[in-house]
């Protein structure tokens, strides 16, 4: 080995450790973000309009990474979270009404993964009773006993059975003619179609995945020096969670229709059953639980995590991972309090896809005045060396508006439809 390579080598490793240090929040929050609702949207999307949601997936892509790293630039150049830059910048009743927001969104979510993991244990002929009390149990101790990076190793572990969805999509042998000829025929009058369309849009772009990310880079202790390994992260994470996401859509419509759409899906089961008829009973079964329930978790974890975040800053206390559960009683009773909450709503019946469509148009409806609050901070908060050029301001300024228009628009249309 020559000198000039034993020269670069420590430069190397220490370039590596330095991006693995910072890598977590961004693909956290991107694994998170294929979770139950997102799973729910694009099976459903797949088995009643085919192949012709699958162009608006692929361009949220840079919608949902431009997005995040707004977050990224707020927390690394603020040392704040985003409830509490609003509270500098408007005042306490605009963080409180922020808060409600976030909340009522984090609420949905949640029900709506107790739901789908509820849904799993029922294929396998568990009760919800005891599936839903067992899975608040075991994600409450985990997060009692672990700290930030412990958790968001696990996290991640969960996410990877995710990929299993990538794999049903292949195996389930999409006809080529078939879709390059459905991504053309978009029905942008249909109510229908623009209700999917704003469930699929309110599934990629939530409140608390933004809300997630700062708190989570600061409770990790991420400094300026991160910034490059922290973009890379979230943008890798991006394509990862879309690619997933087109994947689901993809299985589910050849498995309810052959591709030509025109199926309804309502329940979890449902769903299952057709991965089942496209990859037998056992394989079919075991592939949707696993890929279901990694999103699920990981999201649970992460909706659990940012309502507490946001009630201790209320609070004003800014508790983490990092403190004992008997120095931090608001952050880890917070977070048992919203399990408690949800698992208590999902026990009782609720109807799962109608709570997921609901939930995700929601979110889709909230949509405009995150993503302006984050904007607006954006521009007023950062320090010079994170500021938008102007050039840039505008793009994203205009594409920002054009997301939340169309997301606005196609979930009051669709809803009134």
């Amino acid at each position: 080995m020559s000198g000039a390579d034993m020269s670069l080598q420590p430069s190397t490793m220490r370039r590596l450790r330095h991006l693995l240090a910072a890598v977590g929040p961004g693909l956290v929050v991107m694994l998170a973000d294929t979770e139950t609702g997102s799973v729910i949207a694009a099976a459903q999307s797949g088995a009643h309009w085919g192949y012709r949601m699958l162009p608006l997936l692929l361009l949220l892509i840079p919608v949902l990474y431009l997005a995040q790293e707004l977050t990224i630039r707020l927390a690394l150049g603020t040392g704040k979270s985003y409830g509490e830059l609003v509270r500098r910048r408007w005042g306490r009743r605009a963080e409180r009404a922020s808060a409600a927001l976030l909340l009522t969104s984090c609420l949905g979510a949640l029900a709506t993964q107790l739901s789908g993991l509820a849904g799993i244990a029922q294929i396998f002929g568990i009760p919800v009773w005891h599936s839903i009390g067992l899975l608040c149990a075991l994600i409450f101790i985990m997060v009692c006993t672990g700290s930030y990076r412990s958790v968001e190793r696990i996290a991640i572990g969960l996410g990877v059975f995710e990929l299993a969805f990538l794999a049903e999509a292949w195996l389930a042998r999409p006809a080529p003619g078939q879709m390059l000829a459905q991504l053309s025929q978009l029905p942008l009058a249909n109510h229908d179609y623009l209700l999917l369309a704003a469930a699929n849009i309110g599934t990629c772009v939530m409140p608390w995945t933004l809300c997630y990310q700062q708190s989570a880079m600061l409770d990790k202790g991420l400094t300026l020096d991160d910034l490059k390994p922290a973009r890379l992260d979230t943008l890798l994470g991006a394509i990862l969670c879309q690619v997933i996401t087109a994947g689901i859509l993809i299985a589910a419509a050849v498995a309810f229709g052959n591709g030509a759409g025109g199926q309804s899906l309502d329940t979890i089961p449902q769903i299952a059953g057709g991965f089942t008829r496209l990859l037998g009973p056992t394989g079919g079964k075991l592939l949707f639980a696993l890929a279901l329930s990694g999103g699920a978790l990981v999201a649970a974890i992460v909706v659990c995590l940012t309502s507490a975040w946001t009630l201790g800053e209320l609070a004003g206390k800014r508790e983490s991972l990092e403190q004992h559960p008997l120095e931090a009683p608001w952050f880890y009773g917070s977070f048992a309090a919203m399990l408690l909450v949800t698992g208590a709503l999902v026990s009782s019946g609720v109807n799962l896809v109608k709570l997921s469509i609901a939930t995700s148009v929601a979110n889709a409806l909230l949509l405009p005045v995150m993503l302006a609050g984050l904007y607006w901070l954006a521009c007023r908060e950062l320090p010079p060396a994170l500021q938008l050029s102007r050039r840039y301001r505008l793009a994203l300024a205009a594409l920002l508006l054009l997301v939340a228009g169309f997301s606005l628009y196609a979930g009051i249309v669709g809803s009134l439809g």
